[in-house]
């Protein structure tokens, strides 16, 4: 029971720059789609707001994405250390009354009476990683609190596919009780004491609007697993799960470095009047999205002028009637 039984010792330093290149190139040709749907979405926008909507937009849209890879990241890690453990305490058993068992026979004793509590408390440690990654590592300042919520759930229902997966193909490890919890979670997100019929619909309606996150975080998970088994760089006898969760670490290290880099303004230059404002309530809020975008969780704002014209045009005709009736 030492380390070398979960990671792959022969893993070269070359190898993991190469895996390393291989998840940035996955991450941003995921980022570069993205941002070609949000230049399709803009197009019927007047030229001279263009520039400032399609900066918001894909601000917004690509660091759901990196939301998405972060909390699925976060589920994961603390999904492996539980199949770890539990791992572990079969080995253990199978050696009863041997001299590793009477050494830890503490942890036996603690697991097999605790392991549900155990579970629960590395599920609340996940949210507290999350909140750190997204938070102070990679701080996600387009994205505001409500859908960072639909995607952290959307995340859950992520690691449930994956889960599920690895129990169809046959994995040896037992699935089962995290796959249990994390769809408690998910069931909990749309059916809570207090939640009503609008509220249900209202989450329903979100986590199909962020569907495609989902669906792009499984295919460049799926395509670089494959290449990290194929080419020895993740072992199947460590269990597919860590592999995945190997490839999660480097698709986060990807991530950090595409955020910080700020690749992407070479593509998308923000605007010389671009104007940065807090919403109202809890809800973080960047320049004036209006009506259209409120797929994106924005507030309506950006048609002052708009409103003042119509309130101008309300107030002669006001004038107008009042004069009429003297």
């Amino acid at each position: 029971m030492t380390i070398d039984a979960y990671i792959n010792p022969d893993f070269t330093l070359e190898q993991k720059m190469i895996f390393l290149l291989m998840n940035i190139a996955g991450v941003l040709l995921c980022v570069f789609i993205i941002m070609g749907g949000a230049v399709i979405s803009v197009s019927g926008v007047d030229k001279k707001n263009r520039k400032r909507y399609l900066y918001d937009k894909v601000g917004n849209r690509v660091q759901r994405f990196y939301e998405m890879i972060i909390s699925a990241t976060s589920v994961m890690a603390f999904s492996c250390a539980y199949i770890i453990c539990n791992h572990i305490y079969s080995l253990l058993k199978d050696k009863a009354g041997s001299v590793e068992y009477i050494k830890f026979s503490g942890f036996i004793s603690v697991w097999e009476g605790w392991k549900d509590f155990v579970l629960l408390l590395l599920i609340c440690l996940s949210c507290v990683l999350n909140t750190i990654l997204d938070k102070l590592i990679i701080p996600l300042k387009f994205i505001n609190k409500e859908e960072k919520a639909t995607v952290r759930m959307l995340a859950m229902f992520y690691v449930i596919f994956i889960l599920f997966y690895l129990n169809v193909i046959g994995d040896e490890s037992e699935y089962s009780p995290v796959m249990l919890y994390y769809l408690g979670l998910m069931v909990g997100r749309f059916v809570y004491f207090d939640a009503s019929f609008g509220d249900f619909i209202k989450a329903i309606i979100n986590v199909f609007k962020n569907f495609y996150l989902l669906a792009f975080g499984l295919l460049i998970t799926g395509i670089l697993c494959y290449f990290g088994f194929s080419n020895g760089y993740l072992l199947e006898r460590n269990y597919y799960l860590i592999g995945a969760f190997y490839t999660h670490l480097f698709m986060l290290v990807a991530v950090f470095i595409i955020h910080h880099s700020h690749i992407l303004y070479l593509f998308i230059r923000k605007p010389k009047d671009y104007d940065t404002r807090v919403s109202e309530g809890n809800n973080e809020y960047v320049s004036g999205e209006d009506d259209i975008y409120e797929e994106d969780g924005y507030k309506n704002a950006g048609y002052e002028e708009e409103y003042e014209d119509y309130d101008e045009e309300y107030e002669e005709y006001d004038n107008y009637e009042y004069d009429e009736y003297e």
